[in-house]
């Protein structure tokens, strides 16, 4: 999909996007935005541009920005000082090391660490696969999971992708030639459209390769950037989620953190080298270049530096959308997603296999939960609107006393002013008409129903999702549902939506939706009907929706399936939604870029450089080994004699997980694992500084949702472990950098230590060069 029509998914499809990404760390933000700045330029945010300064700033290193590789030349003097050995100037070329090892999972980050194509990445972004070839006999989840030949390797989750970023051109002229000043909205989207589907019809006439193009600088540059799509991706190793997500929930976004969040998956291609569907002949994908696995994790105050696909950040929102999304977004969307994962959690009660079924999609919600009512309370402890609302006083004096720039931008606040609150008018509405049709049921049939419309048209002119490219991707979505799904649980989760969008005035309901309902929305009437749709429906069986796929627009109006017949029944309805959705997206995409050039043209008098914002695009950021001192009032608990009144210390150990150690969920973990950590068997990744082997470790580096799984590399570009969460006084990064923000890691020696000591995975630490010398 093009990066417009991601906008509206991110609206519409918040559901999709947590089962997708699963728990993946640090959720990419689910707001509809649009990416940030504007220019080619380098650093900083104006979040930065404050009289409050870091720790880091203070002593001359600022470690903030998500870097596009082409900027990295511009940050070289700094970057060699602080420890990178490598040259940043090969560093921007994507088919070299290391930047052609790092890849992306659609969703989380990962590398490849061996010449044979194996993957590491978090155990959270692998849970989807591990969840899949789960049963009640065999809990991959519980148990873990290891093969010791590539025989015993395993499907991955369908629809499961390696990404590897082997280009990227800038196509902003491209784009930019194909529009107007005087189009209107609706026109302004569809010529940027039409545009980015041209320039990846062309790009992936290379097969094997899926293409898109990025935006970047809120809309005032663009980028087509070309990946190797690899399909055969089969899981490797896991371990036990006492491992992999030990702390569960309760440790999320917390320091100390003792979690092996970990997992491998493989590449796997034809015969021929090129990306294929599973096949038993297919082999392992030899990598152009691989990061070599360090034995030794780093210490304190070392370089580091990770490199992944971070999702979305927001550090160029205006006052009015700061405010607007912390005081309604975020607390709307708090409850609902923890009333969401409680009513699964009662629909799944004494049914394991439903509860496997669901386990991805409420680790997610769980987690989105929590990171918003994080973002909340760091939200209400910063002064984050004050420095927007100075920020735009700022920006209009400067119009005012500059006579070229108030020819330029003289409106340009204003006007971006009245979008937003023509969006803002009517937000409530969009959220509930979002989510009335949470039945994987119903979002099947409608999709399947546009399918058959879309086909109608040549390909060129279908809407995104539904061209001939995606229909692979559709195929295998289809497939999927049944893997995650149970009626019962999803007619509960139908329901809670549904409750919600009764309370909707009435002029802002679907007509069409409310007239489907002849017996009512509410109570045993609306239970009853509900119960005969998921009873007649063919949809449930996989073959079925399959079949679906081929069949014409006519065959669908004349279905007497239920949920067919509520997806033809809200057409018109949906479709007017989404038109003006596309058209606000276009009045945006004319303004928006005014905005960031008026941003950029007054840092650059200032001499200050702007980074783009976070738009799922490779980027490279880095920091320093480094603990904290948390804000007064929000240390949630302590272990490890890291109690965080003196500033919590930059590493955990063995010793954490002792003293965390219940027996139970989520502080459970392998007997193997307890006995090695009393017997002191530390072996060759005893660190003689914390007497122990090192589990996590905190950094400075400047990540988001997406990131989880990215490689940590040091000075040499070695890999010295994964980072997959932030801190709780964290959260708000994605709006705001500050001194307090960290990265959590899982260090490699604790990850080589459980591979040895406790699941013997030692044909995996053979194949990294990492296997313990032979006495």
């Amino acid at each position: 999909m093009t990066v417009n029509n991601n906008k509206l998914t991110q609206k519409f499809g918040l559901a999709l996007s947590i089962a997708l990404l699963a728990a993946c760390g640090k959720p990419a933000d689910p707001t509809e935005s649009q990416a940030g700045a504007a220019g080619n330029n380098t650093p900083a945010t104006e979040a930065a541009q404050t009289d409050s300064v870091s720790d880091d700033t203070a002593a001359g290193v600022s470690t903030e920005g998500m870097w596009m590789p082409r900027q990295l030349p511009e940050l070289g003097d700094k970057l060699n000082d602080l420890g990178l050995t490598l040259d940043p100037k090969t560093m921007t070329d994507l088919t070299k090391f290391p930047m052609n090892a790092v890849v992306s999972l659609g969703g989380c980050s990962a590398s490849f660490v061996s010449p044979k194509g194996l993957v590491a990445t978090n155990h959270h972004c692998a849970y989807g696969s591990i969840s899949y070839n789960s049963t009640e006999d065999n809990d991959l989840l519980a148990n873990g999971f290891l093969a010791k030949t590539l025989e015993e390797e395993v499907p991955a989750a369908p629809g499961s992708r390696i990404y590897v970023t082997v280009d990227m051109n800038e196509v902003t002229d491209k784009i930019n030639s194909k529009l107007s000043d005087g189009m209107d909205g609706a026109t302004r989207f569809k010529a940027i459209e039409d545009a980015e589907k041209a320039l990846v019809a062309e790009c992936e006439s290379d097969p094997g390769h899926r293409c898109e193009v990025y935006s970047y600088y809120g809309g005032a540059s663009y980028y087509l950037i070309k990946q190797l799509a690899i399909r055969d991706v089969r899981l490797v190793h896991a371990p036990a989620s006492s491992i992999g997500k030990f702390g569960g929930d309760i440790d999320n976004w917390m320091w100390p953190r003792h979690t092996g969040d970990y997992a491998f998956l493989r590449a796997y291609v034809g015969t021929d080298g090129k990306p294929a569907d599973f096949a038993k002949d297919n082999v392992p994908y030899q990598p152009k270049h691989h990061l070599t696995v360090s034995t030794k994790g780093p210490q304190e105050g070392d370089f580091v530096m990770v490199a992944g696909y971070p999702g979305r950040t927001n550090r160029y929102r205006t006052a009015e959308e700061v405010s607007n999304n912390f005081t309604w977004y975020y607390p709307t969307m708090q409850k609902v997603l923890a009333e969401w994962s409680e009513v699964i959690g009662k629909a799944t009660e004494d049914n394991k296999d439903a509860a496997l079924k669901y386990a991805s999609l409420v680790a997610g919600l769980n987690n989105y939960a929590k990171n918003f009512t994080g973002m909340m309370e760091g939200y209400n402890r910063s002064d984050l609107l004050n420095r927007k609302q100075q920020l735009e006083k700022d920006l209009q004096a400067w119009i005012d006393a500059n006579p070229e720039a108030s020819k330029q931008y003289a409106s340009v606040i204003a006007d971006l002013q009245k979008l937003i609150s023509e969006k803002q008018s009517t937000q409530e509405r969009d959220l509930l008409l979002g989510y009335m049709n949470r039945s994987s049921m119903l979002s099947a049939a409608q999709r399947l129903y546009r399918l058959s419309l879309e086909k109608q048209k040549p390909n060129m002119e279908r809407e995104p999702g539904y061209q001939e490219r995606d229909i692979t991707r559709f195929t295998e979505s289809m497939k999927r549902i049944e893997r995650n799904f149970a009626p019962g649980v999803d007619q509960a989760i139908w329901t809670y939506f549904i409750e919600r969008y009764n309370a909707l005035p009435k002029n802002q309901r679907l007509g069409s939706f409310d007239s489907f309902f002849k017996s009512g929305l509410s109570g045993d009437a609306l239970q009853q009907q509900l119960s005969a749709m998921y009873e007649k429906t063919g949809l449930t069986e996989t073959e079925s929706r399959l079949a679906w796929m081929e069949k014409s627009p006519e065959e669908f109006r004349n279905s007497d399936d239920p949920f067919i017949q509520l997806a033809v029944a809200t057409y018109d309805d949906r479709l007017a939604i989404e038109q003006h959705d596309k058209e606000m997206e276009g009045r945006f995409a004319e303004v928006r870029p005014k905005y960031m050039d008026l941003l950029i043209a007054y840092y650059n008098e200032q001499g200050k450089p702007v980074y783009p914002d976070a738009n799922s695009s490779l980027r490279l950021t880095y920091g320093l080994v480094k603990g904290y001192t948390p804000p007064a009032g929000t240390i949630k608990g302590a272990a490890d004699g890291n109690d965080g009144k003196d500033g919590f210390v930059p590493f955990t150990t063995l010793r954490g997980i002792e003293a965390k150690y219940t027996g139970e969920d989520p502080f459970d973990a392998p007997q193997a694992l307890l006995e090695a950590i009393e017997n002191k068997d530390y072996g060759r990744f005893y660190d003689e500084k914390l007497d122990s082997v090192p589990v996590n470790f905190l950094t400075t580096v400047d990540i988001t949702g997406g990131n989880s799984g990215s490689a940590t590399m040091n000075g040499k570009g070695e890999f010295i472990g994964l980072v997959f969460d932030g801190t709780y006084d964290s959260i708000n990064a994605d709006w705001d950098f500050n001194d307090n923000t960290r990265a959590i890691h899982v260090d490699v020696e604790y990850m080589l230590w459980v591979m040895e000591k406790v699941d013997h995975a030692d044909n995996l630490l053979e194949e990294m060069g990492v296997a313990a010398p032979k006495q």
